[in-house]
């Protein structure tokens, strides 16, 4: 019940939002009017944790429920709007939570339009600009949230960090794909697990946390990472193994779609640390091939489970999602706070999509 109103809260903050800047764009020029309707179609899917983790955050450290930590926790949406719109052209993504992705609209419509020069390259720069224009608005939504001054001169440096950390992260993982194999065994485990770090665990748990916990006054922000950190890194875990062993009716992705885009997950490296030598030289010729069939993504699938790297990434899950569970239960929040937050690690770790 509690979990539903907060969700209800965040998307009416994030849609009135939204519908404010409409008159913008339609005063600049009715041309602009896809962009919104790309706007629409993605944020209308989405778990909506990190406005959860902020929400709670806020509410462990004593804040009270107002519309203004809602739209400041909302904003947040936006930021992750924007990272999956570039994250999709960066990796050749066709889909996005089941529906085309964004530079695949725009691509369509300069198809649809009979328009000149190349659709793609159309598509992908349509994308890249309301990705841009996401982000702007990220930081309009949070910093016009309504909270006091004081409030948003303390989260703001969380604020800053965090969307920092994820345009670092994501190109450590454009690095990745572009280097492929990196020897030294253990070595690309760790390097996959820094990424993880950066591009996900850490704007997705740890730092939303902390804003929250930060836009209340809390002095134990630091404290917060023993707990969303280890669950931020658990939850992209989960999502590497869906990514390749989930069901696309849940995940809203293609069967095997990372491995067509080539993902040096952290369940990649594990695989190749295991490989024998004709099994490492099938996953690297089939990894990144745009277009694997299934039979390729079965071969995959058969060598990552005979290695035994997808045993081994279940037991980092259980054992990084035991730490979080651990730390939350000497975390100094609300006891409601601690229950919600219980709930969602379990939503964050989940083996469903």
């Amino acid at each position: 019940m509690i979990a539903s109103r907060i969700r209800k809260e965040i998307d009416e903050a994030l849609y009135a939002f939204v519908d404010r800047q409409r008159p913008l764009l339609g005063d600049v020029s009715d041309d602009l009017s896809p962009l919104l309707t790309a706007l629409d179609a993605l944020l209308s899917g989405g778990k909506r944790l990190r406005p959860a983790f902020c929400y709670w955050g806020w509410r462990g450290s004593g804040g009270d429920d107002g519309a203004e930590l809602f739209t400041a926790a909302a904003s947040l949406e936006l930021l992750q709007a924007g990272a999956l719109i570039h994250d999709d052209v960066m990796d050749g993504s066709d889909t996005r939570r089941g529906q085309p992705a964004t530079h695949r609209r725009f691509e369509a419509l300069h198809d649809d339009s009979g328009w000149r020069g190349s659709a793609q390259a159309f598509g992908e720069g349509g994308a890249i600009l309301l990705g841009d224009v996401c982000l702007t608005w990220c930081d309009e939504m949070f910093q016009g949230s309504g909270l006091p001054a004081d409030a948003l001169l303390r989260g703001r440096p969380i604020f800053d960090r965090m969307r920092t950390e994820v345009m670092c992260g994501q190109y450590l993982d454009l690095l990745g794909q572009a280097r492929g194999r990196r020897p030294g065994g253990h070595e690309a485990v760790e390097a996959a697990l820094r990424i993880v770090v950066f591009k996900s665990a850490k704007y997705t748990i740890e730092r939303p946390l902390q804003l929250g916990a930060a836009l209340a006054g809390s002095d134990s922000v630091e404290a917060l990472s023993a707990y969303g950190l280890p669950l931020g890194i658990a939850f992209q875990l989960r999502d590497d193994v869906l990514g390749v062993f989930g069901d696309p009716a849940r995940t809203g992705k293609p069967a095997g779609d990372d491995l067509r885009e080539g993902k040096r997950t952290v369940l990649v490296a594990l695989t190749l640390e295991r490989a024998t030598a004709e099994q490492a030289e099938a996953v690297e010729s089939l990894l990144g091939d745009p277009a694997l069939n299934t039979a390729g993504v079965e071969l995959l699938r058969s060598i990552i489970v005979g290695t035994g790297a997808l045993e081994e990434c279940e037991r980092m899950i259980a054992g990084y999602a035991a730490d979080a569970e651990a730390a939350l239960a000497g975390a100094s929040l609300t006891a409601q706070a601690r229950d919600a937050l219980a709930e969602l690690t379990v939503t964050a770790t989940a083996r469903t999509g």
